[in-house]
């Protein structure tokens, strides 16, 4: 009983710790006063409607969701096919190009930033905004990889053979048997690319320098001027938009075969 009680405390004492950040950022938010301070002097949510009408953060908040909507999608269109062609091809060479999907997001990000700046300034398209759209496509393919693998891991060969003896080529295969199969992973692959490709700051930093900004360039331009709660506002926007796209998966995609785990009945 005692083990119990004292279990609960631990828990609640790390969830405590690895929340109070977050506490902290929110309660900054509200702050009537145009000052870093918590507890918040006064209540208002002034900072976070400045977001919308302010021009400058307007514009940063539309740049970086058509960055990471437009990447994200540009990582599921690199990582699809990929897939497709390893689970096709069982060999112990394909691994090379599984390695080559990983390789960005296993590298340190100021690496991966300092080598698509390098490939940019020598081609001449450095600080163009579609140049930070494949950078950032190449550097979170990572995730639709992973999760489209186990998407795929998941399909049932057999009704694959089916359809091929039934006469169908491999497009209506894929179109018809594997797509509605893998739908939920491939969901869930442009969603994960889409929320970090929407905080990233690096990557984005060092192909478009400020050519375009985006929200957390305009943070980090914005600290230049002081402090202001604003700055609070965005980040408790970034966690609230992850919190939604990620509860729209758990509750339409399945979140349990996203995470990779197959239901009792499977094993």
């Amino acid at each position: 009983m005692i083990d119990a009680f004292m279990r609960r405390i631990g828990f609640a004492v790390v969830a405590l710790f690895l929340a109070g950040p977050l506490i902290v950022v929110a309660g900054v938010s509200i702050n009537e006063k145009q000052s870093l301070t918590f507890p918040p002097e006064g209540f208002s949510m002034a900072w976070y409607g400045q977001i919308f009408t302010d021009s400058g953060w307007r514009a940063a908040l539309v740049a970086s969701i058509l960055l990471a909507a437009l990447s994200a999608a540009l990582a599921v269109l690199i990582a699809l096919p990929l897939v497709w062609f390893l689970w096709r091809r069982i060999a112990p060479w394909a691994n090379a190009f599984r390695l080559l999907g990983v390789a960005p997001f296993i590298l340190p990000p100021v690496i991966t930033a300092l080598g698509l700046l390098t490939f940019w300034a020598t081609v001449g398209f450095y600080g163009q905004s579609w140049t930070a759209v494949i950078s950032h496509a190449i550097f979170f393919v990572t995730l639709p990889l992973v999760t489209l693998s186990l998407g795929f891991s998941s399909i049932d060969r057999s009704l694959v053979e089916a359809a091929a003896t039934m006469g169908a080529d491999d497009r209506l295969v894929l179109r018809t048997v594997v797509l509605p199969l893998i739908l939920p992973y491939l969901v869930s692959g442009y969603a994960f690319a889409f929320v970090l490709s929407l905080n990233e700051y690096i990557v984005a930093y060092m192909t478009v320098g400020f050519t375009m900004e985006t929200l957390p360039i305009k943070i980090f331009n914005a600290l230049r001027y002081g402090y202001t709660p604003t700055m609070a506002s965005v980040s408790v926007f970034f966690v609230v938009i992850a919190a939604v796209v990620f509860a729209l998966i758990a509750r339409f995609g399945d979140l349990p075969r996203l995470l990779g785990a197959m239901a009792s009945d499977q094993s």
